[in-house]
């Protein structure tokens, strides 16, 4: 028998010669172009390698100076105050709280906020988010329930006077640990600096928001007693309005006003006072800081 006649009657072995056609059908096109090739010297030309288009990403706004911690008040199901209209505190603020982190964004700083949905972090929460950081400022959101509309105040911390004990007191207060300060004492070491912050604020207010007070007040507010940084609390009057996109109206010159506030209370050397809508550190001020 011949042997293309066994191959046809063994399977294995039409298979295997099956594969070789196969490998030479993939083969001699490539062996009939190489012989096809214009050469040079002997030696193939081969094709230039194909360089892929370059995308140019925009650069990323450089940041400067302190974290600022914004603090949307209330949340969950402390809705904070509530007009006849249906608007709620609770929700004004965290999209005022979010047009202001925009604007300081692109001036260059750090911006978080202690809840960016409908949650509510307790006190001590909120002031941890500052405190973690070393060098922070913390601004903590409001809407007044009553007040001329349009007008915004701005609070630091008082402490409430404390009586002193009497001579024949039984109890004295046992002395805190060196080093450690309870959270009810953590704004204490801060007061002047949070009281700076707050009358910085309150001047750019009274420009921007006809009828505002010159100067901030100091009010116990519990946002601010447990924070270790300065500290101060903005309230916008109010929730007394017809239109709910009223108080929402006022979030870009608030904004602008905060953001001229943190320069003015912390200036960094470099960075720009202001910076317009659409452009960021990097292409204002194109030399860098210094």
């Amino acid at each position: 028998m011949a042997l293309t006649a066994l191959a046809a009657a063994h399977p294995s072995v039409r298979s295997s010669l099956k594969q070789t056609q196969i490998q030479t059908a993939l083969t001699q096109p490539a062996a009939l172009a190489q012989q096809s090739a214009p050469s040079t010297n002997g030696a193939a030309q081969q094709a230039p390698p194909v360089v892929p288009p370059q995308i140019q990403v925009p650069p990323e706004a450089a940041h400067f100076g302190p974290m600022v911690i914004i603090d949307p008040g209330h949340g969950g199901t402390d809705t904070g105050a509530r007009g006849a209209n249906g608007l709620s505190e609770k929700e004004q603020v965290l999209i005022l709280a979010r047009m202001i982190r925009s604007d300081l964004e692109r001036n260059g700083f750090h911006v978080v906020l202690t809840r960016n949905d409908d949650s509510n972090p307790s006190y001590e929460d909120r002031a941890a988010v500052a405190n973690a950081y070393r060098d922070a400022i913390f601004i903590t959101l409001h809407v007044s329930s009553t007040g001329k509309f349009g007008t915004v105040r701005t609070y630091s911390y008082a402490f409430p006077a404390v009586a002193p004990l009497p001579e024949d007191a039984a109890v004295i207060p046992a002395p805190h640990p060196a080093g450690l300060v309870p959270w009810d004492e953590a704004q204490r070491g801060h007061s002047d600096a949070s009281k700076r912050l707050a009358d910085l604020l309150q001047a750019q207010f009274a420009q921007k928001f006809s009828g505002s007070p010159g100067e901030s007040a100091a009010y116990a507010v519990r946002d601010l007693r447990s924070v270790a940084q300065p500290a101060v609390a903005i309230e916008i009057s109010s929730v007394a309005v017809p239109d709910p996109n009223s108080i929402l109206a006022l979030g870009g010159q608030l904004a602008m006003a905060v953001v001229r506030s943190v320069q003015l209370f912390r200036p960094v050397p470099g960075l720009p006072t202001s910076v317009p809508p659409g452009a960021t550190p990097a292409t204002a001020n194109p030399g860098g800081r210094k």
